[in-house]
């Protein structure tokens, strides 16, 4: 018999497959994360499910988003998490431990594991040759629980790396690079796996970092094979069990290949509002910068920590310029503190952040009126940052240190990689474990909910004529951060009903009132928009509070994979149309009727008539026998015995 050459990303699947379809496959998951952003949903909806224990061989929970505690709501949340956590057999890591990415990559991510995370950026682990998943917190419960997670059968991108990257160029300017070519949209259904003799030149941070942002991309995950760079990552975090070499087969077939020559890759720089918004750091150079930020999930490694000593030792800040920067884990605070890093960075002028999301996420750091801000993190959608008047520009660490001694963007100095210390952060041979903050459970805790968490919210079956209006007419590229708002917000997030009163706040204002006045009087609501709908954080409240306000289809040019998931697990339908020509005949504000929403089902095509205009419109959603019972139970909740 001859034997059948695989790439890794076939390699993990074909191990884990415990179901599949024609066009879906339903894999087995090894390891869920979880963060306090979306964890509170993840772990009230498991209540709902009634289990005594998770099913995965490891789940984590970890506090890194809402750990500024203006009011009780946020340490109400810890508490709850803390004590969820030991009754459902849930690691807890706690505030100030660090950011979950980070933290999961260092210490419990493994080669040839399946992990899920109600985060999109959990492909993080994809650096060490782990098949990370973001997804919608009910698809992660619902794995905590033992469902197999469902997915579309992948394609699978070959990005072939050549070279090795100049000494003043970076693993973040790969990404961009890459984010210059593909975009942000139209890359759904697609895993991208990183071969070539380009990867043995990158670290498993480098290669973090690049899988990180591969979310910024629409695909599903992005992985590295696991090799003898990441055996001794792992030799270096002492979890020398946890390492299995994974390559491709020689051979391996790829559905495209995209090359990329590492010795060409030049300093670049995201411009606002988009991280496909790419262009060269020399073209832009001299741009005024009013903050720089240094850290996030993204660069905020041992060594990105020690790539910006390198640039900051001995210099200062200017009065002009603020600089903050957020070490990725208690670990890289520690070893930092060991190798005097942090007593440089305080001398140069930088403030220190605790080893959290923070401003990535617009908690905290937000930037003045008007300014202009420079970030290490992964997204500079409008508005993210907390201030909607400022403008965000993501580079990496190189570029950030430089650009902050100069307030301006800046190129960025040759970073000497033989340089000892710099050689030390590569091979993590400096680093201080410490694992001390990580909750192991016993059982024993009684699980305490405060009053702003209540219980997820009711879903309403699709069935029969939705009669409905327009209620909002949207553009393209609409993320769940235009959706959701985070920030300030985000302590709302236990609360349904109070967070669903910023649904598009920053898009149109009157939506929630529009949007509850026709819930209330038996009137759907229905969302409008244009191309890659739905881009962005994993946060399935951008789903579960429109469905709160009665939204029930959304009809689009085209939907981001993760919140197409969140809108069917929460009984909202997700449309597009069958011309796109037809989003021009629908005006906010129309009325309009979803005919025969069971045939639909089943067929496949939709028929929409806009009453106002005297239209018919014909639209697209092919929905798996899975799906469709979502849609008809009201969503994934009911449909899998959890909901009320």
């Amino acid at each position: 018999m001859i034997a059948i050459s695989k790439n890794i990303v076939e390699k993990i699947i074909d191990k884990h497959i415990v179901d599949e379809s024609e066009h879906e496959v339903g894999i087995r998951i090894d390891q869920t994360l979880t963060q306090d952003a979306t964890g509170t949903m993840v772990y009230l909806e498991l209540e709902a499910i009634d289990i005594d224990s998770v099913k995965t061989e490891l789940s984590v929970s970890y506090v890194d988003h809402n750990t500024l505690q203006c009011g009780y709501e946020n340490a109400d949340d810890h508490l709850y998490l803390r004590t969820i956590a030991d009754r459902f057999g849930v690691i807890y890591s706690r505030p100030g431990n660090g950011i979950c990415h980070q933290m999961h990559l260092e210490r419990f991510s493994s080669p040839t594991k399946t992990l899920l995370g109600s985060d999109s950026h959990t492909p993080t682990c994809g650096g060490v040759g782990s098949l990370a998943i973001g997804a919608g917190g009910i698809d992660v419960a619902a794995a905590m629980a033992g469902e197999p997670f469902y997915m579309p059968r992948p394609r699978v991108m070959k990005v072939e790396l050549t070279g090795e990257l100049p000494p003043e160029s970076e693993a973040k300017d790969v990404i961009l690079h890459l984010l210059s070519i593909l975009s942000t949209k139209g890359n759904v259904g697609y895993i991208v796996e990183y071969g070539g003799p380009g990867v043995k030149t990158l670290s498993v941070p480098e290669r973090a970092t690049i899988c990180n942002m591969g979310a910024e991309l629409g695909v599903t995950t992005s992985i590295f094979p696991s090799d003898e760079v990441t055996e001794r990552f792992f030799e270096a975090q002492k979890r020398d069990k946890d390492y299995h070499k994974l390559v491709a087969d020689k051979g391996a077939r790829y559905d495209k290949t995209v090359a990329i020559d590492l010795s060409s890759i030049k300093p670049m720089v995201a411009r606002p509002h988009s991280p496909d918004n790419v262009a060269t750091v020399a073209s832009l150079a001299g741009t005024p910068l009013q903050q720089v930020c240094i850290g996030s999930c993204t660069n905020s490694s041992l060594y990105d920590m020690v790539v910006a000593y390198r640039t900051l030792k001995g210099k200062r800040v200017p009065p002009g310029t603020d600089l903050v920067i957020a070490p990725g884990s208690r670990q890289v605070v520690l070893t930092m503190e060991k190798l005097g890093l942090l007593e440089e960075f305080i001398e140069c002028g930088a403030r220190i952040m605790e080893p959290t999301c923070g401003f990535c996420i617009g908690n905290g750091q937000s930037p003045a009126t008007g300014a202009n801000t420079l970030r290490t993190s992964n997204r500079n959608f409008h508005g993210r940052s907390g201030t909607t008047s400022a403008d965000i520009y993501l580079s990496g660490v190189r570029v950030a240190a430089a650009s902050a001694l100069a307030g301006a963007l800046a190129m960025p100095p040759k970073i000497d990689e033989d340089d000892e210390l710099v050689r030390k952060a590569r091979d993590l041979s400096v680093l201080e474990i410490d694992d001390s903050m990580l909750v192991h459970p016993t059982g024993k805790a009684d699980v305490v909910k405060g009053p702003n968490i209540g219980p997820p919210p009711h879903g309403t079956p699709l069935d029969g004529d939705i009669k409905g209006v327009a209620t909002l007419k949207v553009g393209d590229k609409i993320t769940t951060d235009d959706i959701m708002p985070a920030g300030e917000r985000l302590k709302f997030r236990s609360n349904i009903a109070r967070y669903a009163e910023f649904v598009f706040e920053h898009v149109d204002p009157d939506f929630h009132d529009r949007a509850r006045a026709n819930r209330d009087d038996d009137i759907a609501n229905f969302i409008i928009a244009g191309v890659s709908y739905g881009q962005g954080s994993s946060r399935e409240h951008a789903a579960i509070c429109p469905a709160f306000l009665g939204v029930r289809a959304v009809i689009c040019k085209s939907i981001e994979r993760i919140h197409r998931a969140n809108l069917l697990n929460f009984g909202i339908a997700p449309l597009t149309f069958a011309d796109e020509r037809d989003y021009g005949y629908i005006d906010e504000g129309d009325e309009l009727e979803l005919k025969d929403v069971q045939r639909g089902m089943e067929t496949g095509e939709f028929t929409l008539y806009n009453l106002t205009k005297d239209k018919k419109i014909i639209l697209e959603g092919a929905f798996s026998e899975r799906e469709v019972d979502y849609l008809r139970a009201g969503g994934k909740l009911h449909a899998i015995g959890g909901g009320a």
